[in-house]
């Protein structure tokens, strides 16, 4: 089984999920990103328990990957301390599997070729 991980990662809107997935996907740090665009989370910050609307995004990518995806979504968040987990996967569909590890190679290639 190759090294398959998702990514759980809350932001603060679906427009900001949006774009933090779409950046991925183009940049090919992901295969896909799932999002939930409206979630209640409820959570202790600085003190106080607070309760808001987020969003969620399930990244789907390979664990080789994890640390340049947490860079980058690092780079992007509107959050000062986002959520950012790394889910292993202890199995799926062959096929698919096959085809995120395609398309996430497929842009580190070309930008490797490319610097």
């Amino acid at each position: 089984m190759a090294d398959i991980v998702l990514l759980y990662v809350t932001a603060s809107s679906k427009q900001e999920a949006q774009s933090l997935g779409q950046t991925l996907v183009e940049e090919r740090l992901a295969a896909c990103v799932n999002i939930y665009p409206e979630i209640t989370s409820i959570y202790w910050w600085e003190g106080k328990m607070e309760t808001s609307s987020e969003a969620v995004l399930i990244v789907k990518t390979r664990s080789d990957l994890v640390s340049q995806v947490k860079e980058r979504l690092l780079d992007l968040h509107s959050y000062s301390c986002p959520c950012i987990l790394v889910v292993p996967v202890a199995g799926g569909h062959q096929p698919f599997i096959d085809w995120l590890l395609a398309e996430t190679r497929k842009g580190h290639k070309e930008s490797e070729d490319a610097q």
